[in-house]
């Protein structure tokens, strides 16, 4: 893994991107900190931002914009225009990020899901641009004896729809890394990376990369193995400044991870 291959999802800095010029702002603190790459999350108010606007202060800040997580109805819904952002933001690849809710229960519901995903897929595809889902732990529950993510996966055609598995709701839901790697070999191009490990009062919970107990290198390696390009940082919930979580996973990432 090369350190520009490595990027931070604005997710975890939400609260810091509440107006135009604290984007910009906090674009620049993460360069500063060392990252070179940033997936854009649709949350208020930079899903009210004009594409050019944030395109502008991420190559200000010297940041390639490596991913999206668009609204996951517009996805499937209009494709289209999702596909007209990437294109404004010169991003190949974005996320349907959660299936709001779908009944994932009833495979039915997965199959029209997965129809939908892969119809959108399509046309991101014909625009050279790539749809991913990104998993939580509820695509971990098993239903006739598979997990909803590989319904949908088995569902939809591979060159339509890859992966942007994440680490944390993977081993969350006890399952593991390397297997998904392995299962979703030329189909996995985004990594979310967040550790996992014990909190107070014996709850699970996530933590900075290196500050829990996922075994990074091996994930690493698995990753690279199946074709991943970028391993994007993202703590939904930080216990302090989440630039200091994020300062801390990234220096852990260019000490004991980075190779190349």
């Amino acid at each position: 893994m090369k350190l520009e291959q490595v990027a931070a999802i604005t997710y975890t800095i939400r609260d810091h991107c509440q107006t135009e010029s604290d984007f910009r702002k906090s674009m620049f603190k993460l360069a500063e900190i060392g990252y070179r790459a940033v997936q854009i999350s649709t949350r208020p108010p930079i899903e009210e931002m004009k594409p050019s606007a944030i395109l502008e202060a991420c190559k200000d800040a010297g940041l390639t914009i490596c991913a999206t997580h668009e609204p996951s109805k517009t996805i499937v819904e209009n494709p289209e225009a999702s596909v007209e952002v990437l294109q404004r933001l010169n991003c190949k690849y974005t996320a349907f990020p959660h299936p709001g809710d779908i009944d994932l229960t009833n495979l039915a519901e997965i199959e029209n899901l997965a129809k939908k995903l892969d119809h959108a897929g399509s046309v991101f595809r014909k625009a050279g641009q790539i749809l991913t889902y990104h998993n939580h732990a509820i695509e971990l529950i098993h239903l006739q004896d598979k997990t909803v993510l590989e319904h949908i996966y088995e569902k939809t055609d591979p060159a339509n729809l890859m992966a942007e598995l994440d680490t944390y709701w993977i081993h969350a839901a006890g399952c593991c890394m390397l297997d998904w790697s392995q299962k979703l070999k030329g189909r996995l191009p985004l990594l979310h990376l967040k550790d996992i490990g014990v909190l107070q009062k014996n709850q699970i919970g996530m933590m900075e990369i290196g500050a829990g107990n996922l075994d990074f290198k091996a994930i690493i390696a698995a990753a690279e193995t199946a074709g991943c390009e970028w391993f994007i940082v993202e703590q939904d919930h930080c216990p302090g400044d989440p630039f200091d979580s994020l300062r801390k996973s990234f220096d852990y990432i260019r000490s004991e991870l980075v190779t190349r």
